[in-house]
């Protein structure tokens, strides 16, 4: 099986055989197989087999502080530690390329008669194993964003002809929308419908100035002391607004005068974005739901941090996607879709110094959003836009 590791074509491939023929060759219950996220300083799952699969999806954030502990000599030890989304003893196999850690292998222990440690010849094996699996899984991970690098050149390129293009005629359409706003003669219900759309021009400008930013690299925020009261109200207000044939399902449970500093207009994208794909899930109508309460941290930790929890009741996302939901151009197969609206959800909140992942499907997609109420210093905020 080690060699074989090497001639998989594709990361989907490595995955399957490391999560699903592994732990039949070794008699072991499941495996999960976990990429580490530098930036984040955390795991996400790429794929698990067995009994994990039930417990831990695609592209689902989660913290192994075991593995931590192993990082600091990268040797493989058989441990009565408790591995992620589980409750019982494994083996952390950490995947150590030229680039350093690349990721981390999970195995679930044998359990009843078939319970022992791993002999020393299946311990040189999977050694071995994860040797090549550590560099099969780099050279994946490097192509993979050298294909994402050369859709965003183009992606560039693309955006900024449209932006010359499109911002002509918005000009006239807001200029003619300001005559009839400041207009005496025009009716109140006139002048409320005019400014109306004046405001939805500059909505648009904005998001072609977000899109040109996000295709060539730009990161930039407008943060605002805010209550968490209004952040939340103007994010269901978006909602309502963009959303009008949703069901708004509220659950907020957070102090609304503590105050959190963001980009409140950023984060309302961000959460009309992922209202959007849920109307496209439902088939136009059905309910959306919008929960949100503060989690306590150390300030070490960066302090409390603001949870969003964000859900529909549709049919859920494809297995066949999960991992690569919050790729640029991945779509869930709707007509007219950019493929952008959920990866630059995840930029705007991890420019936040937060993260957006997906949840286990619940019924439906459910997305979770955590993010620290205060901003972080300049300089940890810039580090993290790179």
């Amino acid at each position: 099986m080690a060699d074989r590791v090497l001639e998989v074509p594709d990361l989907d491939g490595l995955a399957r055989l490391l999560t699903r023929e592994l732990p039949a060759a070794l008699d072991v219950p499941d495996a999960t197989l976990l990429l580490w996220d530098r930036k984040l300083d955390s795991f996400q799952v790429l794929s698990s087999g067995g009994a994990a699969g039930q417990a831990l999806a695609p592209g689902q954030m989660v913290d192994a502080p075991e593995a931590r502990f192993l990082l600091s000599d990268g040797l493989l030890l058989e441990t009565p530690t408790r591995p992620p989304g589980r409750s019982r003893d494994g083996v952390l196999v950490p995947l150590l390329a030229r680039s350093g850690l690349v990721g981390m292998l999970v195995l679930g222990a044998r359990r009843g008669r078939r319970r022992r440690p791993l002999r020393a010849v299946e311990a040189r094996e999977l050694s071995s194993l994860a040797a090549r699996a550590a560099l099969a899984l780099e050279n994946h991970l490097y192509q993979r964003e050298l294909i994402a690098s050369e859709r965003m050149a183009a992606l560039g390129t693309m955006a900024g002809m449209l932006a010359h293009d499109f911002r002509g005629p918005m000009t006239v359409i807001r200029g003619y929308a300001e005559s009839l706003a400041d207009d005496p003669g025009s009716s109140a219900e006139v002048r409320d419908r005019a400014r109306l759309i004046t405001r939805m021009v500059d909505r648009l400008d904005r998001m072609t100035t977000e899109t040109l930013d996000f295709a060539r690299g730009g990161r930039r925020l407008a943060r605002r002391p805010l209550a968490l009261g209004a952040i939340l109200d103007e994010l269901a207000a978006g909602v309502q607004a963009e959303q009008p044939t949703l069901e708004l399902v509220r659950d907020f449970r957070v102090p609304r005068d503590v105050v959190a500093a963001v980009d409140v207009d950023k984060l309302r994208r961000v959460v009309s974005n992922i209202a959007a794909n849920a109307r496209d899930a439902m088939g136009g109508r059905g309910r959306f739901h919008l929960g949100a309460e503060l989690v306590p941290a150390p300030p070490a930790d960066g302090g409390p941090r603001l949870v969003l929890t964000l859900a529909d009741e549709g049919p859920g996302v494809p297995p066949e996607i999960r991992d690569r939901l919050f790729e640029p151009f991945v779509t869930r197969g709707k007509k007219g879709g950019t493929g952008l609206g959920l990866a630059v959800a995840r930029r705007f909140v991890e420019d936040h110094g937060g993260t957006l992942e997906l949840l286990p499907e619940g019924p439906g997609a459910r997305f979770r959003i955590a993010m620290p109420v205060a901003a972080p210093p300049p300089r940890q905020e810039e580090a993290a836009r790179r």
